[in-house]
């Protein structure tokens, strides 16, 4: 069996790495932290580079630059993770030598990432986890000026969830079977901020990617979590939301509402999903309780029900087993 742990995008700059500073990195997870440890394999999106540079991302028009000092690392250590995406609109923020560091950091600390790199070909590279048998593929629509090419660091950029999209998917996915992966998850940062439900384009990307080899598709980019979708016995997480920032909250949207995701496979197969309830703070995320977590419960299991999903409570959690 192999159990996978995934969360949304982990923001440790601003606030949330000055709090670093004064706390043990073992508490940005809070009482989460058990779930990580258990797994075999362990997966979050890095949004914000982990850097000392200074000099910021001016070559288009950008509101928001995250990044961390390189010792907020440890912060990920701290939770096992052993891999992260990082095809997303944040990893350049402080221009190709923050990005350059980030891997190198990562290297460093033993932690994989796929989605970014020195140059097209590193960026599009799998990231190999969990003694092989764990591939992540990662890629993103947003930021354009942000995409790798031969010779330019950046990410593994698409305009579009088009057919170049879905060819270099399947690609990607027989190329990490070729190398010994039992399951392959496709990390997706793709599309807008603040929506609750994944709009068609990204619904057929993500069933074309299913269709082509990958096992989970892992999305995030809207800050908020959507339903999940069960394709051919594959799971869909069209968006995982949040998992540590320092963000103001939207009282309807709730971005401090999120889950951690445990799916589980025998060999090589889907047999099921659990979601616990991850409430965001300052700098920390603990499990969600009370009426709280039932309120996260009933919105999740409508959003998986208008996807043809049957979300079923256990325990404090919701359950999605294969059809």
């Amino acid at each position: 069996m192999i159990r996978l742990v995934l969360a949304g995008d982990v923001m440790l700059g601003r606030r949330v790495d000055e709090a670093l500073a004064s706390m043990r990195p073992e508490e940005v997870w809070g009482d989460l932290l058990p779930h990580f440890r258990r797994a075999d394999a362990r997966i979050v999106n890095l949004e914000c580079a982990l850097t000392r540079s200074r000099r910021m991302w001016e070559r288009a028009p950008k509101v928001f630059h995250f990044r961390a000092d390189p010792s907020a690392v440890a912060a990920l250590k701290a939770a096992g993770i052993d891999a992260c995406s990082l095809a997303n609109n944040h990893v350049l923020d402080f221009e190709e030598e923050g990005l350059l560091e980030t891997l190198e950091v990562l290297d460093r600390a033993g932690i994989r990432h796929a989605g970014a790199g020195a140059d097209l070909d590193s960026a599009r590279r799998p990231a190999l986890i969990a003694g092989g048998r764990v591939a992540l593929l990662s890629l993103t629509d947003n930021e354009p000026g942000f995409a790798a090419a031969t010779g330019r660091a950046g990410v593994n950029y698409f305009a579009e969830a088009g057919p170049e999209t879905l060819t270099w998917i399947e690609k990607a996915a027989a190329a990490a079977r070729r190398a010994g992966a039992e399951l392959v998850v496709l990390a997706s940062h793709w599309g807008p901020n603040m929506v609750s439900r994944p709009s068609p384009a990204i619904r057929a990307l993500a069933r074309g990617a299913v269709e082509r080899g990958v096992d989970v598709y892992f999305g995030h980019s809207a800050h908020v979590v959507q339903g999940v979708e069960l394709h051919g016995g594959k799971p869909i997480l069209y968006d995982t939301g949040d998992f540590v920032d320092d963000y103001a909250v939207d009282p309807a949207m709730r971005n401090d509402w999120s889950f951690l995701f445990l799916l589980d496979f025998e060999a090589g197969r889907f047999t099921r999903l659990e979601m616990i309830p991850a409430r965001l703070t300052h700098a920390r995320t603990r499990g969600a309780a009370g009426v709280e977590s039932a309120l996260m419960r009933e919105r999740m299991t409508a959003l998986c029900a208008e996807l043809g999903t049957a979300a079923s409570p256990r325990g404090g959690r919701l359950a999605v087993d294969p059809s």
